[in-house]
């Protein structure tokens, strides 16, 4: 049997580095109609060259990279189910009328002035509450949307501010599975965890909040005119009543029962289409040309377009359904090819090397870590075996150098969880792309929280607040 060879770092980083240009290249001449099917295809040919390097120059079998690639799109098929229901759930709570209502009552309670860092402070309370950002982002998060773009904001600043919400709560919560899964898969009890994590998350998301409400107090907005303008729309189009606020109070009942999320999407899509037939039934009839039946399935699988007065609340309520979620599947399944060529031919370790050869001290340590993490959100595009894989790969560097293992989960929480949905092939990027409708690369500049965190994770390193060693190993790095 031929020995499969180790990839050098150049061989490594090359298929990465190549992704990276094409999909450059690729934003740059299809701009939005990227995901259409260009990214795809960019990021099949990327995991082409990884095989193509895996089998002429290391000698791996094409039989590994299959079994890699098969395994890499099976741990998403649950994502996948949940990404179509989130799609039926955006499209029946929008038909109903729930996101509308919810979106006439927020322009009137929130004002202009406070809206960025209330939509931040909102996302976070939801996504503690619930422990996932995904739903934070589908429910009260498509709502907010609506909010900030009839008081004027820009699509950026208002999906960074629900994204950066959304991020703190998942990785804080104890209801997360991210953070369970960055707690457990080191040995780290969960609540020590959390608290270990207080240490550089309070601060990231105090330099977020200040960060939004400086925004929010110098953003020239739309002002009082367009939200009555905006309001009047919504009440001409659809039947508003508070009766409506009963289906997002009864889905955060579901959530905080802890109902599994593919229960809970389902019972509130189901939920808002009895809303809808309730409620707006002259806008079913009208989706489907006389049909309410119709018009109910209409909204929950395909494309809606309802006509308003005002154009941006036109171009607002239009939904996609499940039928709209079919691109982000599809790159997500590319993803996972790529993803499962790199791991098979050993790249995935060749990058992780690079990054453990810089180890000489606590800072480098946790930069390794947090390097790591990213590079592996970049070259495996999913959250949990990038934390799965950065904790596996560094948690016996972290006992060797004498640091207790809850620096290392805070450290993979600080680099993994909130960086991977600035990532456009990762499946958080993709996916709550697809949801608030704006691009990744548009909400990234603005998603103060996660782009801060990793280096807050470095700062308090260099500083040594609070990193305990282990008893059998002296205090000062150079001892070691």
């Amino acid at each position: 049997m031929t020995k499969i060879k180790e990839p050098s770092a150049f061989l490594s980083i090359l298929p990465l580095a190549l992704l990276v240009l094409l999909l450059v290249a690729t934003v740059r001449t299809f701009g939005s109609d990227s995901l259409a099917g260009a990214s795809q295809v960019t990021l099949l040919a990327a995991a082409a060259v990884c095989v193509l390097i895996g089998m002429v120059f290391l000698k791996v079998p094409w039989s590994r990279f299959e079994r890699s690639i098969t395994d890499n799109i099976a741990s998403v098929s649950s994502a996948v189910v949940i990404l179509l229901l989130i799609g039926a759930m955006s499209g029946a709570w929008m038909v109903s009328g729930v996101v509308p209502t919810l979106i006439y009552y927020g322009v009137q309670v929130i004002h202009p002035d406070i809206f960025l860092v209330s939509s931040c402070v909102i996302s976070a309370l939801v996504s503690v509450m619930t422990g996932s950002s995904w739903t934070t982002v589908a429910t009260i998060g498509i709502a907010l949307m609506g909010i900030g773009q009839a008081q004027g904001f820009s699509d950026g600043w208002i999906a960074g501010s629900i994204i950066s919400g959304a991020y703190f709560g998942d990785k804080i919560s104890p209801l997360s599975d991210t953070t369970v899964l960055a707690s457990g898969s080191v040995d780290v009890p969960l609540f020590k965890h959390i608290r270990y994590m207080v240490i550089t998350t309070v601060p990231s998301m105090a330099v977020a909040l200040l960060v939004f409400t400086v925004a929010g107090l110098v953003y020239d907005t739309a002002g009082a005119q367009q939200t009555e303008v905006f309001t009047s729309a919504i009440q001409s189009r659809f039947y508003v009543t508070p009766w409506l606020l009963l289906v997002p109070l009864l889905t955060g009942f579901m959530i905080a029962r802890r109902l599994p999320p593919v229960i809970t999407l389902f019972l509130s899509t189901l939920l808002a289409v009895v809303f809808a037939v309730l409620f707006q039934s002259d806008s079913l009839v009208e989706l489907s040309g006389g049909s309410i039946f119709k018009g109910a399935m209409q909204s929950v699988y395909g494309s809606t377009s309802l006509p308003t007065t005002n154009a941006m609340l036109t171009e607002l309520v239009s939904t996609r359904g499940m039928a709209g979620m079919m691109s982000t599947i599809w790159l997500i399944v590319c993803a996972m090819c790529f993803g499962g060529a790199m791991k098979a031919g050993g790249m995935v370790g060749g990058i992780t090397r690079v990054f453990v050869r810089m180890v000489h001290s606590r800072v480098s340590l946790v930069g390794s870590t947090v390097g790591t993490g990213l590079m592996l959100n970049l070259a495996i595009a999913d959250q949990y075996l990038c934390i799965l894989l950065t904790g596996n790969m560094f948690k016996y560097i972290y006992d060797k150098r004498g640091y207790e293992r809850r620096l290392l989960s805070r450290t993979v929480e600080d680099s993994v969880t909130v960086t991977s949905v600035l990532v456009p092939w990762n499946t958080c990027g993709m996916t709550q792309s697809a949801v608030l409708g704006v691009s990744t690369f548009t909400y990234l500049p603005y998603c103060v929280f996660n782009l801060v965190s990793p280096l807050m994770s470095i700062v308090v390193a260099a500083l040594g607040y609070k990193i305990f060693r282990t008893d059998n190993v002296p205090s000062s790095d150079e001892a070691v």
